[in-house]
């Protein structure tokens, strides 16, 4: 399950890298502005197992799930900033399907939550989980008889019923036990990086292109170019994102297998 709003940046690679994972994909754009829509029907247009729709109410995520409560199904929530590896998915479906989780109601993994992402020399930059919160979010409908949502969005809050010998505490954490190298379910997490063309990336970076364009290096030209931008839309980051993904050391890692 997708759900995505202004992510245009990285949604492309992300809906990529697990649509050999999943049977189904259920994207839903939350009326986004940039081109995450189209990125979104294009996909849909490619893959036959990608649905695409668009809604003014993200609750419509997880009411589309609603039916498969019961059922032997897992269900994999993927935001448009979480890259996989879709090598180590490969290995892991057939563990998943095999029924080595089966225990558990959710697989928690390792995760990197990155403050760069260099598709071009294939690094990533972040903090890793643990020590970091883990954002991986892939559940076993098997598990539960009814997960009937609260209209927030999919696999957040609402009401479930369990069935004997689960409950909210039946959650297999991989990276408590194996490292980032060693994981079959890893994520980069471009949490703290510009997902959006609609964003500006900061004064410096976008006042550089103008001024190389036009040629001028005015004073007045650049004071006018950062004015301009500061009234862009910029990334938000919140208190609570940065104390829950920001944690331990700052570490780069290979990302060409996310690429």
């Amino acid at each position: 399950m997708v759900l995505v709003r202004n992510e245009d940046v990285f949604v492309e690679r992300a809906v990529r890298n697990v649509v050999e994972f999943c049977d189904r994909i259920h994207a839903f754009d939350h009326v986004s502005t940039d081109a995450t829509w189209p990125i979104l029907r294009s996909l849909a247009d490619g893959y036959d197992n990608v649905d695409a729709q668009r809604t003014y109410h993200a609750g419509d995520s997880h009411r589309a799930l609603e039916p498969y409560a019961g059922t032997a199904t897992w269900v994999f929530g993927i935001d448009g900033d979480e890259l996989y590896d879709p090598a180590r998915l490969a290995d892991f479906r057939g563990r998943l399907l095999g029924g080595e989780f089966a225990h558990a109601f959710k697989v928690a993994s390792n995760v990197l939550n990155c403050v760069e992402v260099d598709s071009e020399r294939k690094t990533a930059t972040g903090y890793l989980s643990p020590p970091s919160r883990s954002i991986t979010k892939l559940y076993n409908f098997a598990a539960i008889d009814s997960w009937v949502g609260d209209g927030s969005e999919r696999l957040h809050g609402g009401t479930i019923t369990f069935r004997p010998g689960y409950d909210e505490s039946s959650v297999d954490n991989i990276s408590e036990r194996l490292s980032w190298e060693e994981t079959p379910l890893r994520c980069l997490h471009a949490c703290f990086v510009r997902r959006s063309s609609a964003e500006a990336e900061g004064p410096e970076g976008w006042a550089r292109p103008i001024l190389e364009e036009t040629g001028m290096h005015d004073r007045r030209v650049v004071g006018a170019a950062k004015r301009k931008l500061r009234r862009r839309p910029q990334p938000r980051v919140s208190a609570w994102k940065r104390e829950k993904y920001r944690r331990g050391d700052l570490v780069t890692v290979d990302a060409s297998p996310f690429f």
